[in-house]
């Protein structure tokens, strides 16, 4: 196990509900790191409640967004937990700001488990909530995990193809590929001999004239009281570069179209993951499948925004498929 500092002051970016019960918790996955949640859940709840895990976007920790799902959805009578992927945030894992499509698939199968193993979880309810680069991974664990029932993913994207394609596909050719990979494992000669790891992504600061709309909409979010968490990623000094090249090689989602629990795909009508969202929609089987467009919604109106997220979709959702 990992030794691990948890913050026990309220600092999320939201504010607390008085209608949900808090708690730290802790649990841990099959690689040994420790994983820390916040719990949520209704209060003088009583019976039994079916349960979901929240976790995303990739980059951010569960005081931001995540965390707002998950007390929103226990509001609304399910007992909900928000967690740190590995390596992120106050969960364990060494070195810090690292990914791997395997741990963070891991990371929410961990999590199922925990659920199962409390008296106060009906076990025969279990649902997984995926935001962002998150709901990519949400999605490559219901792949694998029939214990889950219903999954729902908020303005998702695969990690694998970002990482190997690019953003739009705009690096789709084996040379594209090539001369990114010389870079990174340069950077891999240097890092050796520095003894760190360079640090990529977080938010472009100052903003280029030119960025695209998705890095501006990045930009204008995390540079904002409701976008910014000292501990997470994206505010700060971004990822480990170098450690997410696996990601380009061990595609994710490979086997979606096997997953016969239901799934809910949402995104905005202008975030820049929409063409990620319906791509997957298609690879998707059966009659329990779904795909909900919000009219003109950007990437980040759905990480926060109470007006446009739909929790009454999300709550009828999860209620027909429990």
């Amino acid at each position: 196990m990992n030794d691990i500092k948890i913050t026990n002051e309220w600092d999320k970016v939201f504010p607390k509900s008085d209608k949900v019960e808090h708690e730290k918790i802790t649990f841990h996955n099959r690689y040994g790191i420790t994983l820390v949640a916040d719990l949520y859940k209704p209060v003088d709840a009583e019976s039994k409640l079916p349960a979901i895990a929240v976790s995303g976007p990739f980059g951010a920790v569960k005081e931001q967004c995540s965390g707002l799902y998950a007390q929103t959805l226990a509001e609304r009578g399910f007992l909900t937990i928000a967690f740190d992927p590995s390596f992120t945030g106050e969960s364990g894992g060494e070195p810090r700001y690292m990914a791997s499509p395997d741990i963070n698939t891991e990371d929410f199968q961990a999590s199922i488990d925990y659920l199962i193993s409390r008296d106060d979880v009906d076990s025969e309810k279990i649902g997984m909530l995926g935001i962002c680069g998150w709901g990519g991974m949400a999605l490559n664990a219901a792949s694998l995990d029939t214990r889950v029932k219903a999954t729902v993913t908020s303005t998702m994207y695969n990690m694998s193809r970002v990482g190997a394609n690019g953003y739009f596909d705009e690096g789709d050719s084996p040379e594209a590929r090539y001369e990114m990979k010389v870079q990174l494992n340069n950077q891999r000669n240097e890092d050796y001999k520095n003894g760190e790891y360079l640090r990529a992504g977080g938010v472009v600061d100052p903003l280029p004239d030119d960025a695209p709309f998705f890095v501006k909409d990045y930009h204008d979010y995390y540079k904002t009281e409701r976008g910014y968490h000292k501990r997470s990623l994206n505010s700060n000094d971004g990822w480990n570069a170098v450690g997410t090249m696996s990601f380009i090689n061990q595609p994710i989602c490979e086997y979606s179209d096997e997953i016969r629990s239901a799934v809910l795909i949402i995104h905005g009508e202008k975030a820049h993951s929409c063409y990620m969202s319906k791509d997957e929609f298609e690879k998707l089987t059966g009659d329990n499948k779904e795909l909900l467009i919000i009219p003109d919604a950007v990437h980040t109106d759905l990480y926060d925004d109470l007006e446009i997220i739909p929790f009454d979709k999300i709550v009828s959702f999860y209620n027909e498929h429990f």
